[in-house]
């Protein structure tokens, strides 16, 4: 089978931006509006109350009119077996561009436990943010809820809707271009503005919001803030544990490990499954030509900068910046280029 290179599909949500997103495909008039995101190797239908008759979100074969998931389910040897036996076939992983002009509201999404008890669903959300870019000379992600939160108060600050109260409860912490956090299903979160970030999450759409307006001024439909449980119920997706900003570093900020081989490469780790089970996220320098072994599972590849070219024995890929690959089980290829910095994904693991 064939290595693929993929189209990402820009998905409309509550908050604006996508300006950057714009500027990233070159095209003219670049503005910020309601589809501030681009949804990449995407089998996942965005979830958007009062669109539930507009299907988008999934991710193409570039330059065929064909659906990534329709190839996965027609293809499904690709995952590889033993993530078929573990996943089914389901990617298992879902990867986004978000480029914020304006801060998301605070939200959370359920862990896995959660998603099965509330929404019949194995996958949760718990995700990933590695910064790409700022547009502003500090920018903010919030995260966790603050020492001495109670469960109580912060039901009473919604009730009210006192959005600044509820956001005072989160961490605030800054971010720079090239960190990486992990934020696990139950962690309340909301990302501040001028934020251009590659997510990594497990593939649902499942967002708890407690603010009912954005921060814009855009009114959100009651079920999009509690995606049909209620608004009692939606509660039961929150962790109720309370963080320092030192233990939200500690725990979430992960920390980029650089592993030499023999041949010459270096690979960083990002993301392990020591660190979730949900997905690995690795990180690729490239100044010459390096080959990568056949693997039991896929791999998904984004191009964050450099030129090359990705080949194996049927085809070559020309790679440059915001490039999307996907490789398939037990393919051999060779990755050829200067200056490339990839970001390698892999999916739920298998063991």
């Amino acid at each position: 089978m064939q290595i693929k290179e993929l189209t990402g599909e820009r998905a409309w949500r509550t908050y604006t931006g996508g300006k950057l997103l714009d500027i990233l495909h070159k095209k003219e008039n670049s503005s910020d509006s309601h589809y501030p995101e681009e949804w990449m190797f995407s089998t996942t239908i965005a979830r958007n109350s009062g669109r539930e008759d507009i299907v988008e979100g999934l991710s193409y074969l570039k330059n065929e009119n064909k659906l990534f998931v329709d190839f996965i389910k027609e293809n499904p040897k690709v995952l590889g077996e033993k993530h078929i036996q573990k996943w089914g076939v389901n990617l298992g992983v879902l990867v986004k561009l978000i480029d914020s002009e304006e801060r998301l509201t605070i939200q959370v999404h359920p862990n896995n436990q959660k998603a099965k008890e509330l929404f019949n669903s194995k996958f949760g959300k718990t995700e990933s943010w590695h910064i790409l870019d700022t547009r502003e000379e500090k920018s903010y992600i919030y995260l966790g809820f603050k020492e001495g939160i109670s469960k109580e108060k912060f039901k009473e600050y919604f009730i009210e809707q006192d959005l600044n109260a509820m956001l005072n409860c989160l961490n605030k912490i800054e971010v720079k271009k090239g960190e990486t956090y992990l934020v696990k299903g139950g962690v309340p979160h909301a990302i501040g503005a001028g934020c251009l970030i590659l997510e990594v999450q497990e593939p649902t759409d499942y967002t708890i919001r407690v603010e009912k307006t954005t921060p814009s001024g855009f009114v959100i439909d009651d079920k999009m803030c509690h995606q049909g449980l209620g608004f009692e119920r939606m509660f039961e997706c929150f962790d109720f544990i309370d963080y320092s900003e030192k233990e939200i570093r500690n725990n979430f900020q992960m920390k980029e490990t650089e592993i030499s081989f023999e041949d010459g490469r270096k690979v960083n780790e990002i993301i392990t499954y020591k660190d979730t089970s949900c997905f690995s996220l690795m990180r690729l320098m490239i100044n010459n030509k390096i080959k990568i072994e056949k693997n039991e599972t896929y791999t998904c590849l984004y191009v964050i900068s450099g030129i090359g070219k990705i080949e194996d024995d049927l085809q070559e890929i020309k790679l440059e910046k915001n490039v999307q690959i996907f490789i398939p089980a037990n393919k051999e290829f060779n990755i050829l280029g200067e200056k490339l910095n990839i970001l390698l994904i892999k999916g739920p693991n298998v063991k």
